[in-house]
Formats: C-alpha cells, structure tokens, sequence
C-alpha cells in the first residue's frame, strides 16, 4: 500500500459522483478523511476500503523503462506514431499501472526515438501495440527500414 493521499475532487473523478456527494460521504463517516486547513485528504487504503477493491500487497513496485529506435522515419509517419502511442495510452488510462510516454523525431537523421517508464504489463501492452503497427508489409513504417532496438 501506498502513502497516495487525493483530494475531495480526485476522489469525485475516479468514482464518477460530485464533488458534494464525496463530502457528504466524509461529513457522514462513510468515506475516512483527514481534514488538512479547509480541505479533505483521503488515504487510498481507504478510498480502496470504501469501494470494496482489495489493498494492494506490500511488496516491490517494479517500474520498467524503454526506448525504442526506429530509423527511416519521416515527419508525417513519426507525427502519426506519436498520436497512436499517446492515444493508447490515454485511452485506457489506469490509476495503478500508469505510463509517462515521449516522443521525439530527429528530421535530419529521419530517426525516431519512443521513451517509455511505467508498469511492466502496461509497457508490454503499448510495445505489442507497437509491435502490430509497425510489423511486415502493412505496417506503419510499410517500405523504410526500421531498425526497433
């Protein structure tokens, strides 16, 4: 378990309820706060005990960092492989397993460089999407080299 401590309002967008509903939970001893100043901090173990998900075990937090290269990339197909990495990761967005993704393209040397850090099953979900995108004949990168290392 964690320290993670979030606010009324981040307690508000992760279940989908009003800000109101939140601390009426609080107000009515429901939801476990701690009141900092004027505002309510709300611990994860509790916010997981409010919700019935099971606490994370104590253990190693294991975190994963990659860089993949690819060479023959122009500015049009780099632009089009930063929207699909940066879409996969905001489409299924995941409090526990969150990914930080860069993107940068070097136009001289049509070279392209994708810096990932997160969990290691999100990271090996985006490298298999990767992967599909820029494979064989069809593939995003379809008659460049690309040289993935």
């Amino acid at each position: 378990m964690g320290n993670d401590m979030y606010s009324v309002e981040q307690v508000a967008a992760r279940l989908g309820l009003h800000v109101r509903t939140v601390r009426g939970y609080i107000r009515a001893g429901r939801l476990p706060a701690t009141r900092i100043g004027k505002q309510y901090r709300i611990a994860r173990a509790d916010l997981d005990a409010f919700t019935g998900r099971p606490a994370r075990a104590a253990g190693p937090a294991a975190e994963v960092s990659s860089i993949v290269a690819l060479d023959g990339v122009d500015r049009a197909a780099a632009d089009r492989l930063a929207t699909l990495v940066l879409a996969g990761v905001t489409t299924h967005p995941d409090p526990d397993r969150p990914l930080r993704v860069q993107t940068v393209h070097d136009e001289e040397r049509h070279r392209m460089k994708i810096i990932i850090l997160g969990d290691l099953g999100a990271t090996a979900e985006l490298l298999r999407l990767l992967d599909a995108v820029l494979d064989g004949d069809n593939g995003l990168l379809a008659g460049k080299e690309a040289d993935r290392g």
